[in-house]
């Protein structure tokens, strides 16, 4: 999993509300060691859709043809776990993305697709 906090997201100035150090943290603990959380000071080129991370297959769910799922507004806690969760389950191309999660799915945005 990646989680952009470059130049906007991230950003107490855009986003003053949000805990965006314990949304870090809270995705660390809820997805437990098996999984990587990596943070990027790089922008992802979303900033309209602050705060956005993305979640990348696993070597099993790359060879069944998943790709990265990018998600965007992920401003608050119930995200945060349902994202988690999600990543627990197997994640893309292993685990169906629950309906809710749909409201959080951007198309990755053009250069930064091809990383």
């Amino acid at each position: 999993m990646t989680v952009c906090r470059g130049c906007c997201c991230g950003s107490t100035r855009k986003h003053p509300d949000v805990d965006h150090e314990g949304q870090v943290d809270r995705l660390r603990a809820a997805i437990g060691a098996e999984h990587r959380v990596r943070i990027t000071d790089d922008c992802l080129d979303a900033c309209e859709r602050s705060n956005v991370l993305v979640v990348h297959p696993s070597g099993a769910g790359r060879a069944a043809g998943a790709r990265p799922v990018w998600f965007g507004f992920v401003l608050d806690d119930g995200a945060v776990d349902d994202i988690a969760a999600w990543v627990r389950e197997g994640g893309p191309g292993i685990a169906p993305l629950p309906p809710l999660l749909d409201l959080y799915v951007m198309p990755a945005p053009g250069p930064a697709a091809r990383r």
